[in-house]
């Protein structure tokens, strides 16, 4: 274990150093990790954000953490695309009421909003597990909820990152954006589920229209929030193939060997 967690916090690079209390326990430790690689358009950008703040003032999320055993939950928050945006990310916040979390949604709110290329989902995979890691609160669930709209392209494999941080005790669940083709067999919410989220009762919720991306996020931080499974998303479908988790990087590979 003490192996796994190592791997993980070289693979993220460091993490932002901010001086912590030790935090206590929360129901869960959850870090966001957004996609804001250069295949979304600003206006794609700035709806996801929207979202999530929406999302974070929302009644629904409210009742789901003052619903819990502790009644509390720490949340961290970064961007990523080809790497984690440095001055994207929003240390470890204790939310435990409606003004804790207006207040975290209001850092989020203030952040300007850009694009990055390149799409590497196991840096934001390693740099969400690095996070928890180094959190000073104890957590009964550990999730890193990561969003994007394409497949892994750039630093590391994707599915030995997700399965360290899954052996290390974190849960890693999905949200797929399939606005656009993504030139995964299947669907990128297959993809997801192949080879992105791990753990016990992970989980990949599609969204396929923009306007539909407030309500997607909001569901899916109160089902990380209060521990609920939607079954439909929660498990591979039998009788098909596994996807090929190194379809990215063979896709962009094939772009310059034409």
């Amino acid at each position: 274990m003490l192996a796994t967690l190592a791997v993980l916090m070289s693979l993220s690079g460091p993490t932002p150093a901010a001086a912590l209390p030790a935090g206590g326990e929360v129901d869960v430790k959850l870090v966001l990790a957004v996609d804001t690689s250069r295949s979304m358009d600003q206006e794609e950008v700035r709806i996801q954000r929207e979202g999530y703040v929406e999302a974070l003032k929302h009644r629904e999320f409210i009742e789901a953490v003052t619903g819990g055993l502790n009644g509390r939950i720490a949340i961290s928050y970064f961007e990523w695309a080809g790497y984690v945006v440095p001055d994207s990310v929003i240390d470890w916040q204790l939310i435990a009421t409606e003004q804790d979390a207006i207040d975290f949604a209001a850092r989020l709110e203030e952040r300007p909003i850009t694009t990055q290329r390149r799409t590497s989902i196991s840096t934001a995979i390693a740099q969400g597990a690095a996070m928890i890691v180094s959190s000073p609160y104890n957590g009964r669930r550990q999730v890193v909820d990561v969003s994007g709209d394409g497949t892994n392209n750039s630093g590391n494999p994707v599915e030995p990152t997700r399965d360290k941080a899954v052996e290390a005790g974190i849960v890693i669940n999905g949200l797929a954006l399939m606005l656009r083709p993504s030139g995964a067999p299947g669907g990128l919410d297959k993809y997801y589920a192949d080879c992105v989220i791990g753990g016990p009762g992970s989980f990949v919720l599609p969204v396929y229209k923009i306007e539909d991306f407030a309500t997607a996020v909001r569901r899916k931080l109160v089902l990380e929030v209060s521990g609920f499974v939607p079954l439909p998303f929660s498990h591979r479908i039998a009788d098909q193939a596994k996807t090929d988790c190194m379809i990215g990087e063979r896709q962009w590979q094939d772009m310059f060997d034409r």
